[in-house]
């Protein structure tokens, strides 16, 4: 539960804090989070000491960068769809890979940072404070 709690406080405040000094003027800022989100699990798999496992945590986080740069490239939206599409992974992680460096609350965690990092950036697209098409 109180990963549940910090992933959304986190979130939020890193969002806020984005907002308040003008960091995601920059088309690059949610982008570049989602990065760096998919990112964690190939940490976890070399933690984990896995060969096998960062490779396909590799090939998964290609697909989460592939979105982020389209996102990019042509519209945040696509940001929102892949920090949304992420948390779903969060949830379903261990289902379809065993990755032994995960922490526990990590899944929860997560989950809850990537929809609320989504929802923001979809209020912020939707209210007009950045503009979705590059």
């Amino acid at each position: 539960m109180v990963a549940l709690l910090v992933g959304v406080l986190l979130a939020f405040s890193v969002g806020l804090f984005a907002t308040g000094l003008s960091l995601d003027r920059d088309r690059a800022f949610y982008p570049v989070v989602t990065i760096v989100i998919a990112s964690y699990y190939a940490l976890f798999a070399v933690m984990g000491a896995s060969t096998h496992t960062l490779l396909l945590e590799l090939l998964v986080g290609a697909l989460f960068l592939a979105v982020a740069v389209s996102g990019f490239r042509w519209s945040l939206w696509a940001v929102v769809v892949a920090l949304t599409g992420h948390g779903i992974f969060d949830l379903t992680h261990d289902t379809f890979m065993a990755n032994a460096g995960v922490p526990v609350w990590w899944p929860q965690f997560c989950l809850t940072y990537d929809l609320t990092a989504a929802a923001y950036l979809a209020w912020l697209l939707r209210s007009g404070r950045i503009r979705a098409a590059a």
